[in-house]
């Protein structure tokens, strides 16, 4: 009578012995097939269902193997579980792991104490710190850059990771821009600056060792460093960005964001620069130099980099295109000092941070053609406009309340609050009233010394600016 229960279809692609298996599986569970039930031999049911004689061996090999049936040489198999045990036994086994808690490394059990990346990511909304301004970029220009990438693909053949083009068009541009000294050898194409730094300290730093960053600070670099197990100190800040501590043991590595510090957006003197490369030991000591939006300068010409100055290949130099571009374009790089090149390169292609070539293409053509110059110029002129339209703004309406750091360059600014150091629960309150903001205090490695607000510009229109304002006049 098994045989009447059972439907095979010679036409289904899943194939008569994945059938068989099933259905028998299902009949157990059912409790149509009992718990000490023997089953026809193999010959017999081959017979009754028409089909070989090793499609149904292999079916009940399967449910012997799953615990099913329990069969042996010369005799008939056996069903050895009852289907609503074998139900209940499953149930069990899936609410255990269910309710199993994971065992993690000791950086990802930190991250959910850290507000990076922001954790109201979506919707875009004012004054969301670190974005430029996606509505004025030119998008049918870079579509055009895209197409023509797209079309000579099918002639392109197999290249470098790091695309050639664009390489010596960034090469050329860090040098007159930001007085950079690099072969375009020296530069790898990535899928963002945080790309960069993981890179980094997959490559440098072994656990144990000592590295620096500013603090406050940029938050993704400290996670970065402390994935790959490094000590992690964060140095204090003076009008300058952040001090020389001669008094402690030289670190392996040192990170920071001297054209404009992260996120206070003050200037590193020449002066401070070279005592940072002098207290550094050649093939010891490295420093990361984030250039994260030194494309903006307002008020004067921008000092060249820190990387420029050094004369005995310590400084890695970190750019990306998500400020000057578009967020999603997700393409940064890094100048990697002579000597490492080659290890860095084989790094890269084993952790498998390579960005699309196809993008690296149209980037290169969209820069040679001159549209990335021209797309930076129109921009400042907007940016700084909006910068002093939000000092302005912030200064009439709330000056009792705030202090306004104005940066000289950037894409954003800090403003402190002048009583109280209360300002994640300021934060929460702006962005429940559809203000967004950044605490300042959270950006603190330790305990906060600074409370305040980090406030964008960049991306948003002079009237946005002003709704924006006043809605935080409301809450304070």
């Amino acid at each position: 009578m098994i045989s009447g229960l059972i439907g095979l279809n010679r036409a289904d692609d899943e194939g008569l012995v994945a059938q068989l298996t099933s259905q028998l599986r299902s009949l157990i569970a059912a409790g149509r097939l009992v718990r000490g039930r023997a089953l026809p031999s193999s010959r017999r049911l081959a017979s009754d269902l028409g089909v070989s004689r090793n499609t149904v061996t292999y079916a009940f090999e399967q449910l012997a193997a799953e615990g099913y049936l329990e069969a042996s040489h010369g005799r008939r198999p056996v069903v050895t579980v009852d289907g609503a045990e074998r139900i209940e036994a499953a149930g069990a086994v899936a609410s255990r792991v269910r309710s199993a808690k994971p065992q993690l490394s000791p950086w990802a059990s930190q991250l959910r104490q850290t507000d990076w990346p922001m954790s109201y990511q979506a919707p875009l909304k004012p004054l969301r710190p670190g974005h430029g301004d996606f509505r004025e970029f030119p998008n049918e220009v870079w579509a055009r850059c895209l197409r023509r990438s797209a079309v000579r693909a099918a002639r392109r053949e197999l290249g470098p990771v790091n695309r050639t083009r664009l390489r010596e068009a960034l090469a050329h541009y860090l040098a007159t821009s930001r007085g950079v000294r690099a072969t375009a050898d020296q530069i790898m194409v990535l899928p963002s600056a945080q790309a960069a730094l993981t890179l980094i300290a997959a490559a440098l730093v072994r656990p144990g060792d000592d590295v620096w960053v500013e603090d406050p600070g940029y938050p993704g670099a400290a996670a970065a460093f402390r994935a790959s197990g490094a000590r992690v100190t964060g140095i204090k800040l003076d009008a300058q960005g952040m001090q020389p501590m001669p008094g402690m043991a030289v670190p392996k590595l040192v990170f920071m964001t001297p054209s404009h510090q992260h996120p206070t957006g003050r200037l590193m003197s020449l002066a401070r620069r070279t005592a940072f490369l002098r207290s550094s030991r050649p093939g010891k000591t490295w420093i990361v130099e984030d250039d994260y939006d030194g494309e903006f300068h307002y008020d004067s010409r921008p000092v060249p980099a820190l990387q420029g100055l050094d004369a005995h290949g310590r400084v890695f130099y970190v750019g990306t295109f998500s400020k000057a571009m578009t967020s999603d374009i997700r393409l940064g790089y890094l100048v990697v000092p002579l000597a490492l090149v080659s290890t860095f390169e084989i790094a890269q292609r084993h952790i498998g941070l390579i960005a699309s070539s196809h993008i690296q293409e149209a980037l290169a053509e969209f820069i040679a053609d001159g549209h990335f110059l021209a797309h930076l110029r129109r921009v400042r002129r907007l940016y700084h406009a909006r910068r002093d339209h939000l000092v302005e703004g912030l200064e009439r309406h709330l000056g009792e309340v705030l202090s306004v750091e104005v940066p000289s360059g950037g894409i954003q600014l800090v403003a402190r609050l002048k009583r109280g150091r209360a300002d994640q629960a300021a934060v929460k309150r702006l962005v429940d009233a559809g203000v967004e903001t950044r605490a300042l205090s959270s950006l603190a490695l330790g305990k906060p010394c600074d409370h305040g607000l980090l406030l964008g510009f960049a991306a948003w229109r002079e009237s946005e600016i002003s709704a924006a304002v006043r809605t935080m006049a409301s809450c304070f």
